[in-house]
């Protein structure tokens, strides 16, 4: 059975930094692409990076290019998310999934596996 657990959710000031972790369990890790999600009240949740598998390829959201680095330390089974010059915006609940797939999908509806999510808040 696969378990995901999300870690590091704080509050910070904005143009702080923060790092998030994942750590995965029931599945060969390194076989696996982890997508980080985060969601708002009354919003859909919405994609924010994604480490794949295939030679740790990173892709991002627009929204946090620049700001956001994923990386990936498969012997502990987790992934990182650094958040550097928080702003206001990036309050919200992040999630991590995993998925089988290269690339990693940005829909949420391509993802079975969720952790219970870890708060962020940004504050201005």
């Amino acid at each position: 059975q696969v378990r995901v657990v999300e870690s590091g959710g704080e509050t910070v000031q904005a143009g702080g930094s923060l790092r998030l972790s994942c750590e995965a369990s029931g599945r060969t890790f390194s076989s696996y692409s982890i997508a980080w999600f985060r969601q708002v009240p009354g919003k859909e949740r919405e994609f924010v990076s994604a480490i794949s598998w295939l030679r740790s390829t990173t892709y991002y959201a627009d929204s946090v290019k620049g700001r956001f680095t994923i990386s990936r330390e498969d012997i502990k089974n987790t992934v990182y998310l650094q958040m550097n010059s928080l702003k206001p915006e990036d309050t919200a609940v992040y999630f991590c999934t995993i998925s089988a797939d290269h690339p990693p999908p940005r829909a949420q509806g391509e993802y079975r596996h969720w952790g219970q999510g870890t708060q962020v808040t940004v504050s201005s």
